[in-house]
């Protein structure tokens, strides 16, 4: 007879002995999440304070950053404890909870960017009758939507794994992770495996096939459009895109780090693989968003600028 229990906490065992370079990477981490932190919330002020930037495209980019903080806050704060920690264990109650943040800030994110190249679809494609398709409501219940379908698909998704038999309490991973505990189950885990085909279904591939359709839309109108229209996809899809690329590779190297056997790899090497989704994403996003936006690069540097 399988022995299995419900554990009071798990081991994460990614975690190696460093010595004192744990202060160093201490250090570095909350340098990370402290820019993390400081760049989001200055583009998110800037863009709520500035009437002018009250548009669906800055809206939805403000959403993408308020995300962005949302996911660091579920690793960083963890991460920057378990470092610095000598017994590298997490309740279960915490550990379910941040398996919920984490995959949310996920579904978020690919839901996020596939309602911005929809937004930007309608701008390129239909100029002249944007203002009347991408109404403040349609806004609001876009925006409602990205957030609503991620967050109850990882409650029901949550609720599965914690309800789960356990065999074992080590996870292979510096965080909590989803599949990580479901293969830990004694039982048959069908129910979470086709419910977690159908999160993937609706979080990850709907979008993409939405953001695949209109970028081929986009494409269309530009090689038939003029220079200027050429000139303004460029400047508005090129971050969308450079964020999509980025968030889609730290994604898959996630995917082949829980699925497949990667441990010929150096264990550093799993780690970061295993942290790039989480870590890159709010970094790049707001420094891109940042750099390639006018407006919102203008209002920042007068504002960071303007006392010195």
């Amino acid at each position: 007879m399988i022995n299995s229990t419900q554990f009071l906490y798990f081991t994460l065992s990614a975690y190696f002995d460093t010595g004192v370079l744990k202060y160093l990477f201490f250090m570095f981490i909350l340098s990370l999440y402290m820019l993390i932190v400081c760049s989001n919330v200055l583009v998110i002020v800037v863009i709520c304070m500035n009437r002018s930037l009250h548009e669906p495209m800055h809206l939805f980019l403000c959403s993408l950053f308020v995300n962005e903080l949302f996911g660091s806050s579920g690793l960083f704060p963890f991460l920057l404890v378990q470092i610095l920690s000598d017994i590298h264990t997490v309740s279960a109650p915490l550990c379910f909870l941040q398996n919920f943040f984490l995959y949310c800030y996920g579904g978020v994110e690919f839901t996020n960017l596939a309602v911005m190249s929809y937004d930007r679809y309608l701008a390129i494609c239909f100029p002249l009758q944007y203002n009347t398709l991408m109404t403040f409501n349609k806004v609001t219940v876009l925006i409602a939507v990205t957030w609503l379908l991620p967050v109850l698909l990882c409650v029901v998704m949550t609720s599965l794994s914690s309800s789960l038999q356990l065999c074992g309490n080590i996870i292979e991973k510096v965080y909590c992770d989803n599949y990580s505990i479901v293969k830990l189950a004694c039982y048959d885990t069908s129910v979470n495996n086709v419910y977690g085909l159908i999160v993937a279904a609706l979080s990850v591939l709907c979008p993409l096939i939405l953001i695949l359709y209109t970028y081929i839309k986009i494409l269309r109108v530009c090689f038939c459009g003029s220079k200027q229209t050429r000139q303004k996809a460029v400047s508005t899809c090129t971050p969308h895109l450079a964020s999509l690329l980025n968030f889609s590779c730290g994604a898959c190297f996630e995917l082949l780090q829980s699925r497949f056997n990667m441990h010929n790899l150096p264990t550093t090497l799993r780690i970061v693989l295993s942290l790039y989704w989480l870590t890159c994403q709010p970094v790049f996003n707001p420094l891109m968003y940042g750099l390639n936006m006018s407006k919102i690069r203008i209002i920042c540097k007068s504002l960071v600028f303007a006392k010195m």
